[in-house]
């Protein structure tokens, strides 16, 4: 009877351990996250005065709209705005686009050449790039400071990326249908564009979402390569707080980084339900 009773408690316990646990990892979750966002929401509404100290106390008064006004007369937010746009939708189009087909390729030979070659093409991931070879590099070729240069910096940073996602997933992907369509007599473009590419949706959405938040929030590269010829939000927030004119304002500093978050937030929040859904039916598949 006792060892009944012990097997019975300790089935309790661990039943009851069970339905507690998910509350717990939820709420630990949303402690760690939430608590430096509303950080800078807070420290974003108070004047100049309160965020002095950055604490979790509330604003006595509001401010946030009057600092984001501020922050729009004052640090060029427009002009950041479309300069970051200006650079990261052709470089994560061409990463896609390129590193979809190489993976394509890869995926589908079985050589040790290609191997070799797919070693080197996913080092990237791992191996850091350079920074003192890309800028004299583009200074030989004349691409400093230039937007062409910088697209062709990410392209070949966070290529890699793409490829070691993408081939993968092409493995999962039935040979068959690429034998078929050249039964038809497709060829490899229009097999890669009708076949390939829409089975690739979910993985290609989540690397978009990666890529996006690198090159978006990328101050490192932007600063060596760009030399100021060019305005991002993240090399404008870096200018103007190294220059003075934000020094000791905090409030306006955590008020530039909400309004720069703002736009990759809301897209991920209007597409998270594709992006799921589509990297779910992928693991599925």
């Amino acid at each position: 009877m006792s060892t009944v009773s012990v097997s019975r408690k300790g089935t309790s316990g661990r039943s009851l351990w069970s339905r507690v646990q998910p509350a717990v990892v939820v709420l630990l979750t949303a402690f760690l996250l939430g608590l430096p966002l509303w950080m800078m929401v807070v420290t974003a509404g108070k004047s100049q005065a309160e965020a002095l100290s950055p604490s979790l106390s509330l604003p006595s008064d509001w401010q946030l709209w009057q600092n984001v006004t501020e922050i729009f007369s004052r640090g060029n937010i427009t002009a950041g705005f479309f300069g970051s746009l200006l650079v990261m939708v052709p470089s994560v189009l061409i990463v896609l686009v390129l590193g979809s087909m190489a993976a394509w390729v890869l995926a589908r030979r079985s050589s040790k050449a290609m191997a070799v070659a797919y070693g080197a093409a996913i080092s990237g991931v791992v191996l850091p790039p350079a920074v003192v070879t890309i800028v004299l590099l583009l200074r030989q070729i004349g691409l400093s400071g230039s937007v062409i240069g910088m697209i062709c910096v990410y392209a070949g940073i966070y290529m890699s990326t793409v490829i070691f996602f993408v081939t993968g997933f092409v493995r999962t992907i039935p040979v068959e249908l690429e034998e078929a369509a050249r039964v038809d007599g497709a060829g490899p473009v229009k097999i890669f564009a009708r076949i390939i590419l829409p089975l690739l949706v979910p993985v290609l959405s989540t690397a978009t979402i990666l890529i996006c938040l690198y090159v978006w929030n990328d101050v490192f590269y932007a600063f060596f390569v760009l030399s100021g010829s060019l305005d991002t939000l993240p090399l404008n927030l870096y200018s103007v707080a190294s220059a003075g004119l934000y020094l000791n304002n905090w409030h306006l500093i955590f008020a530039y980084i909400i309004l720069m978050s703002l736009p990759l937030l809301l897209v991920f929040m209007f597409a998270q339900r594709k992006i799921i859904s589509g990297v779910t039916s992928g693991a599925v598949k």
